[in-house]
């Protein structure tokens, strides 16, 4: 794996752009969801099996890492979390590229083997977030 900084060529796909407008969109819409009080989404494996699924919390733990509530966005969801925190950064970088016309990250070069050591290693975070929430499945 190599990551390199280079200018877009032309054609390329701005993935700044794209997933910077993916991210505050979606904030807008989930902030304007929870202003009008519309019903918050329900798990159906939460209510048909009592357990909490791969992604549950995550709504509240997003609402506790928007208001600034850290560890609480932490405890409802060790993932969504991490995956904010993530998300928080690259929104960042993607706004300050976009903004100084500067050259953007690259990863290439991925071989066979990094293919699979990265595959192996989302599964076992999935794994081991899901396994956290089963073991407090009593706070959902």
């Amino acid at each position: 794996m190599q990551l390199c900084l280079r200018q877009l060529d032309p054609g390329e796909t701005d993935h700044e752009l794209i997933w910077l407008s993916v991210s505050v969109t979606s904030i807008g819409l989930a902030a304007t969801w929870f202003a009008f009080g519309l019903p918050w989404p329900h798990c159906l494996f939460h209510v048909l099996t009592g357990r909490p699924c791969m992604t549950c919390g995550m709504t509240r733990s997003a609402i506790q890492f928007f208001h600034g509530h850290f560890l609480g966005a932490i405890q409802w969801n060790p993932l969504v979390f991490a995956a904010l925190c993530g998300l928080s950064i690259f929104n960042a970088y993607a706004f300050i590229v976009l903004a100084t016309r500067a050259p953007r990250l690259r990863i290439t070069l991925w071989t066979k083997l990094e293919k699979t050591y990265a595959r192996i290693f989302v599964i076992t975070v999935l794994s081991l977030n899901w396994v956290y929430l089963l073991l407090h499945w009593r706070n959902f």
